[in-house]
């Protein structure tokens, strides 16, 4: 009687193949988050720009608040960040807001923290915990 020849994968090569997709694994999860934080980070920066153009525009009213989606980033969609506006002093030039994560949200524990931007066009960031943030180059970096 003639045996059948069957194919299968080894335990070797299943081993191996486990620690060529571990190996990926340890390499990329950090990388992605790394870029998705660095997306949340843009989409905060943006939306305060856009809020900035608002408040001068809106300037003449009086107006302090900022309408929906304007309040927000990103625009649409779940909020990571809620932005407000903060009233006039002597260092802001007329104007500051702020983007602050949210307390749920995947940016609340951000080395970043606080995204601020003033009527001088300084930018700016402050850490909750500890009130210290990294050089605002670092945290406001498109490229």
């Amino acid at each position: 009687m003639r045996r059948r020849h069957t194919s299968a994968f080894t335990l070797l090569e299943l081993m191996i193949a486990l620690a060529i997709a571990a190996t990926l694994v340890v390499f990329a999860v950090p990388s992605y988050r790394s870029h998705v934080a660095r997306t949340h980070r843009i989409d905060a920066a943006s939306a305060l720009f856009r809020a900035a153009q608002f408040v001068e525009g809106a300037a003449s009213d009086g107006t302090a608040t900022l309408p929906p989606g304007l309040d927000q980033a990103p625009q649409f969609g779940t909020p990571i960040y809620r932005l407000q506006v903060l009233p006039a002093d002597d260092a802001n030039g007329g104007y500051s807001v702020e983007a602050v994560p949210t307390e749920i949200g995947p940016m609340r524990d951000d080395a970043c923290g606080t995204f601020t931007l003033d009527a001088t066009g300084l930018r700016g960031n402050r850490n909750g915990a500890n009130g210290t943030a990294p050089a605002s180059g670092e945290c406001w970096n498109t490229s």
